[in-house]
């Protein structure tokens, strides 16, 4: 069995903070540049492995905004303090599941180079297959 390692990060203020939990070396880890105007103008670089954990704790809920667009599947994290966007969580029946903004890290990592992915073709199924079959188990109360 591989070694689960975890990384913490965080919105620049510290309200909104979490830990990515998985057995994925840095340079293995999947990176994705999604093209959308919401993630390209955040300069967001996220990643998520559906074999590891990503847990939230919020210092203050009402600094955390929940920002929907497109098709509203999930919910983006924005700090309403420091405007950082952290990670985009999913719920289903089958629970909840992120995706977590590389650049929100507390640590410097050495990833790969992230892949320019467009998901606009995608149906509202497709998307939702996607999410739940890729992105993290989000684990805890918060989130």
């Amino acid at each position: 069995m591989a070694m689960i390692a975890g990384f913490d990060g965080s919105c620049h203020c510290g309200a909104i903070a979490f830990e990515y939990r998985t057995s994925r070396r840095p340079d293995a880890w999947p990176v994705r540049a999604c093209q959308c105007t919401f993630c390209r103008r955040h300069g967001a670089r996220t990643t998520s492995d559906p074999d590891g954990s990503l847990a939230f704790r919020f210092s203050d809920e009402s600094r955390v905004q929940r920002y929907r667009f497109g098709l509203r599947t999930a919910d983006f994290l924005v700090c309403r303090n420091c405007g950082t966007y952290v990670a985009a969580i999913l719920t289903t029946p089958r629970g909840r599941f992120a995706t977590v903004n590389i650049n929100a890290l507390s640590q410097r990592v050495d990833t790969r180079n992230a892949d320019p992915i467009s998901y606009a073709r995608e149906s509202l199924a497709q998307r939702l297959q996607r999410r739940e079959r890729n992105w993290t188990p989000v684990v805890g109360p918060a989130g």
